[in-house]
C-alpha cells in the first residue's frame, strides 16, 4: 500500500511539471481540427493576434514555440521550432 501511494505521488508529481508543447502534441494537430480542440491539447496559447475571420496564435516562447494559424477557428497551417 506504502508503495502504491508513492508511485501515485511521483506521477502526479511528473505530471504537473509536464509542459503540453512538445513534438507528440504537436504531431496530433490536423488541418480543420477546431481552435477548442487545439486549446484543449496545448493550454491557452501565450499570444494571439486576430483580424476579420483569421486568427494566428502560439504556445511557448522565441526558442520553443508552435505557431497556429487559423480561418474560421480551424487549423490552416501549423509550425514548430525547438520542440523535442
Amino acid at each position: 500500500m506504502k508503495n502504491k501511494l508513492l508511485i501515485i505521488t511521483l506521477t502526479l508529481i511528473s505530471l504537473v511539471g509536464c509542459s503540453k508543447l512538445t513534438s507528440e502534441n504537436y504531431l496530433l494537430l490536423e488541418s480543420g481540427m477546431d481552435y477548442r480542440d487545439v486549446e484543449t491539447l496545448l493550454g491557452a496559447p501565450n499570444e494571439c493576434q486576430e483580424a476579420i475571420g483569421l486568427k494566428q496564435c502560439k504556445w511557448g516562447n522565441e526558442q520553443r514555440f508552435i505557431d497556429i494559424k487559423f480561418v474560421a477557428d480551424k487549423v490552416t497551417y501549423h509550425s514548430m521550432k525547438g520542440l523535442r
